[in-house]
Parts: C-alpha cells; sequence; structure tokens
C-alpha cells in the first residue's frame, strides 16, 4: 500500500479508512446520485476533494481500460489525511439521469452539488472542500470553480484548458499525425475533421446544423474524389464516419462543448490551482494545456497556480513505455508515484 507522508512515497500498512455509501438529489429531484465518500478514521475537520470524471460514462473507481484510476488517487489522498468523495456518473451504478443528454456545465453543476452535499457531513471543513478533474473534468471544474465561491481549491489531471473548439482541433490532429495512416491520408482526415469542425462550431446554435454539416461533406468529398484519381492508387481506404460524426454532433453536449470558451471561464477562477499532465498525453496536449492553466487564470489576477509535466505518463496518469492507446491495458502499474506524491505534497502546502 502506498502512503505518503511529508511529500515522500513509502511503502506502508495503510491507515484506517472509513468508506460511506452516500446518496444525494439534485434540487429538482430528477437525478440522485450515488458514490463513496472515503475518510480517514478518527474525528476531524478533514479537508476534502471530489472527483470530476472526463469525457464518457465513468463508475466511482474510474474504471478505465482494466484500471481503477480515481480509486487509486482517493486510496492517496485518504491516507494523506483527506476525504475524497467519488461518484458514479449520470446514468452508471448508483446515479440516475441521462448522461447522453447532459453538458459540460451540467457535470459543472453536478460537482457544485457534491460540495453543497460534503458542506454537511460533521467529519469535514466546509471550506476547505476541491475538485480533482481528469480531462473534460478540467474544463468542467473550471466552470464550477467560475461560477461558486464554495470551492476552495483544483486539482487538475490531464485536464483540459482549452477552448473546445481549439481541443477538438489539436486533439484529431495530434491522433492523425501519430497514426500509421499513409501521408496522403492523414492530410485527407486532417482537412475533413477541420472542416467539420468549423462547420459545427459555426452553427452550433442553429436548428439546421445537421444540414450544414451534411452540405460540407458533400462538397468535400466531390474535391476529394478527384484529388484521389491524381494519386494514382487503386484502391481508396480512407473513409470519415459523416453519419455517426453528425449524430454524435448535434447533440447537445457537443454543441455545449465546440463553444466553450476556455479563456473566459479561466479568469475567474480566484483559488489555488495544481495541473499535472503526462507528456505522452495523446488527448489532452500537454504543454498547451499547461500553459494555458497558468495563463488564462493569471489573466484575471490569480497567480496561484502550479503545474508539473510528468515524464513518460499516458492520458490516465499510467507509466508508458509504447504509450499507445493499445498499451494500456497491458499496463500493470497504477497511477504514477510521482504524480500522487505531487498532490499531496501541493495540498498540505496549500490546503492543510
Amino acid at each position: 500500500m502506498v502512503v505518503l507522508l511529508f511529500g515522500m512515497i513509502q511503502l506502508s500498512t495503510a491507515q484506517q479508512v472509513v468508506d460511506k455509501e452516500i446518496t444525494f438529489t439534485s434540487a429538482d429531484g430528477k437525478i440522485t446520485y450515488g458514490g463513496t465518500l472515503s475518510m480517514p478514521a478518527g474525528k476531524g475537520k478533514f479537508p476534502a476533494a471530489i472527483i470530476v470524471s472526463g469525457t464518457g460514462k465513468q463508475d466511482r473507481d474510474g474504471l478505465m481500460a482494466g484500471h481503477k484510476i480515481f480509486l487509486d488517487i482517493s486510496t492517496a489522498l485518504v491516507n494523506g489525511g483527506f476525504a475524497v468523495l467519488r461518484l458514479d456518473d449520470r446514468g452508471v451504478g448508483k446515479t440516475t439521469g441521462n448522461y447522453q443528454t447532459a453538458t459540460t456545465a451540467d457535470f459543472a453543476d453536478d460537482a457544485l452539488l457534491a460540495v453543497k452535499y460534503l458542506q454537511g457531513i460533521k467529519e469535514v471543513n466546509p471550506k476547505k472542500i476541491g475538485l480533482i478533474g481528469h480531462s473534460e473534468g478540467g474544463a468542467a471544474m473550471s466552470i464550477a470553480a467560475a461560477k461558486s465561491k464554495q470551492v476552495a481549491f483544483l486539482v487538475s489531471l490531464s485536464g483540459l484548458a482549452m477552448n473546445g473548439f481549439d481541443a477538438l482541433i489539436s486533439q484529431n490532429e495530434k491522433l492523425v499525425n501519430e497514426s500509421k495512416l499513409p501521408d496522403y491520408d492523414k492530410a485527407r482526415s486532417n482537412e475533413i475533421n477541420a472542416l467539420m469542425f468549423k462547420t459545427a462550431f459555426k452553427y452550433a446554435d442553429s436548428a439546421n446544423m445537421e444540414t450544414k454539416l451534411n452540405e460540407t461533406y458533400a462538397i468535400w468529398k466531390v474535391k476529394d474524389d478527384a484529388y484521389f484519381k491524381t494519386l494514382n492508387i487503386e484502391f481508396d481506404h480512407f473513409r470519415f464516419p459523416v453519419y455517426s460524426y453528425v449524430n454524435y454532433a448535434i447533440g447537445p453536449w457537443y454543441r455545449y462543448f465546440i463553444q466553450y470558451d476556455a479563456r473566459k471561464t479561466m479568469a475567474k477562477i480566484k483559488v489555488p490551482v495544481l495541473a499535472i499532465n503526462g507528456d505522452k498525453d495523446n488527448y489532452v496536449v500537454p504543454e498547451a494545456n499547461l500553459s494555458n492553466w497558468k495563463n488564462y487564470i493569471a489573466a484575471g489576477g490569480n497567480k496561484k497556480v502550479e503545474t508539473h509535466l510528468i515524464k513518460n505518463v499516458n492520458h490516465l496518469l499510467l507509466p508508458c513505455q509504447i504509450c499507445d492507446q493499445a498499451e494500456i491495458p497491458k499496463i500493470k502499474e497504477s497511477v504514477a508515484p510521482e504524480i500522487l506524491q505531487i498532490i499531496i505534497t501541493w495540498l498540505n502546502k496549500t490546503i492543510k
């Protein structure tokens, strides 16, 4: 068991932990949230953190590709003297609601409801409750902290700090450019992705967004067919999933996300922030996002931001060697110990 003491990681028997199965409901009573509140045993007013998940339906443990990411983080924090609340996402486990109709703003509101719930727990210090956001959770927690003074701190783990449109462009370009596609198909993929994203952004609030996306694709397809003939290649293996993309893009989450303004939102954050990214992250471009965590928040007058770029760590905070998607299920290690150490050290000096 990993225990973090005075900023050092040591192997030791974990201290006694109290795990409580909890539920609370939204103000309108439409959603019941289920989760686990973990705390050190004994009396006290513990600082507390709420884990805010990223894109895709996830359970409270953050089970992804065989790794329980959120449980690993929670275990380290509780051993370090903090309370941690982990929630099932909407429509997962003990939490009701419809994930497909929710937006990043809704996830921010979910986090603020969790803050309010923890403020009523006697073992929790109501003035020292913060959010830990992974991936899209970085954007959700930023929205939450920008609109509420009840959030005491933020910890970003592979967290998004870019405008939604820019994030979609950069993420897809990185995935395409690092793929095994031939160069001509990489260029075609990047071109149609950019065209579709720009159209989606322009018509995100429009009722005819679907029509405009299909028109954009049809015009590009004529041009692209003519281009492919000039390559003198017998078979064209390139396919853009236009039907599935359009159906996804016209949904509420995508319409909101592509318009998300990180610069405007993050300038309103006034609390201490820790941001950590792995340098092998293929989903949230590490250098650009870490820079934004500092610069966008500083633009609003808050200089209390610390950033770390960790070598040979992927999007799920796992140590990696090849560092592609296929490797993740094969990785035996849990969250990189260096990351856990940084979080505990920062929380001790900043919050505790």
